[in-house]
């Protein structure tokens, strides 16, 4: 299974650029600590709470920030920017000699930081340019200075500026062939407005990559915009969905939601606030939409994306997939087992299948005739990236 990794030299830009910014004592310690428990308490159980004040300490507070949450959030854009380029976005994407990126909601920079990872392991000599927007004057500091070292570390070529506003009333310019909003759409008062508005800043085949919380209220709020843009016939899905139409099949019950979940490899420091802190129990938890142009799609995918964790039972293995026809329950009894449909048994949470049986009744029950194949397994291209030789 795709271990979400965080190059060391991420954490390293970050404290370096933090140390420049913000008092030393918010930096170690009960401070940091308390200022991240404070923080994903915000992001979670009482998100009513993201505006108000932070407990103690500003300072401390975008210190959590930049320290463990954009830390922990990087290595996130490299799954969808992985199935992106394994066919499912428009021809070119990332393949061309320039890329304009706006990185709206940008804070420290956690999005664009991933993106220099996932350059510099496919080895793109381009020019990258970036837009960092944020209301937050003192994130995007961090994240510019951020953003430079680990571009310059990797030998990505990047231009970086930033721009502070509210997204709700900003002018987002363009073109842009990559349009990142990572954490911040769900904060939204009006957010189909200002997903509108980022596809219109794209270019004619250019991508928004949406990254939001796992939590069940905004995966399903994710759920819910992707309905109404799909409907207006603004966007076409890229991912995770191998179907395109709405309704999303995971609206249909109240308890059911879309989201990534893979193990995480955390760099030394933030490792340490997590064991510290008790968050971040090994894993990375995301949802994500990837959206085009409609005119700019290619065609979908003929797949089934695996939606759960696969259930292995006595006698059988079942998984949860979801494509055109809805969710589907795919189920191999063990008798049935054979080298046609092994493939069942190794896919994970985010795999596509092609699958030779047809559901019935909403399940997919495999014989031993029937073929299974994992097609598209959503594996991360970052890898550890390192330095660039000198």
């Amino acid at each position: 299974m795709t271990v979400v990794r965080i190059p060391d030299i991420v954490e390293e830009a970050l404290w370096a650029a933090t140390r420049r910014r913000l008092p030393p004592e918010v930096l170690t310690g009960s401070r940091l600590t308390a200022a991240v428990v404070d923080r994903s308490r915000r992001y979670t159980s009482d998100r009513d709470q993201l505006a108000a004040p932070a407990l103690g300490h500003a300072d401390a507070d975008l210190a959590a920030r930049a320290l463990f949450f954009t830390v922990a959030d990087a290595g996130k854009l490299a799954v969808p920017l992985a199935e992106l380029v394994a066919g499912r976005a428009p021809d070119g994407f990332l393949g061309g000699d320039q890329l304009r990126v706006l990185d709206v909601g940008a804070g420290c920079g956690a999005m664009t930081l991933g993106l220099c990872a996932v350059l510099a392991a496919r080895g793109w000599r381009g020019q990258l340019t970036v837009t960092l927007h944020d209301r937050d004057r003192a994130a995007l500091a961090i994240g510019a200075d951020a953003v430079a070292q680990v571009a310059a570390e990797l030998g990505v070529r990047c231009a970086v500026t930033v721009r502070d506003g509210e997204l709700a009333t900003a002018r987002l310019g363009g073109p842009f062939e990559l349009v990142l909003a990572g954490t911040v759409v769900n904060e939204l008062a009006a957010p189909g407005a200002a997903v509108a508005a980022m596809l219109a800043a794209t270019a004619p085949t250019g991508v928004v990559v949406i990254v939001e919380p796992a939590l069940r209220a905004t995966s399903r709020a994710l759920h819910q915009l992707r309905d109404e843009l799909v409907a207006s016939g603004l966007a076409a899905v890229l991912a995770p969905c191998t179907g395109r139409g709405a309704p999303c099949p995971a609206l249909a019950d109240d308890r059911d939601w879309c989201h990534d979940h893979r193990p995480a490899s955390l760099p030394p420091r933030a490792r340490q606030i997590a064991n510290h802190t008790g968050l971040r129990d090994g894993d990375a938890k995301w949802s994500f939409l990837a959206l085009c142009r409609p005119a700019a799609a290619p065609a979908p995918v003929a797949a089934w994306r695996v939606v759960d964790d696969p259930h292995p039972t006595k006698g059988k293995h079942e998984l949860v997939a979801c494509g055109a026809p809805g969710w589907v329950k795919v189920r191999l009894l063990r008798r049935h087992r054979g080298a046609d449909n092994r493939a069942l048994e190794r896919a994970r949470r985010g795999d596509l299948l092609a699958i030779t049986a047809e559901p019935i009744d909403g399940v997919v029950d495999l014989t031993a005739d029937d073929r299974v194949e994992l097609v598209g397994a959503a594996a991360a291209v970052s890898g550890p990236a390192t330095p660039a030789s000198r």
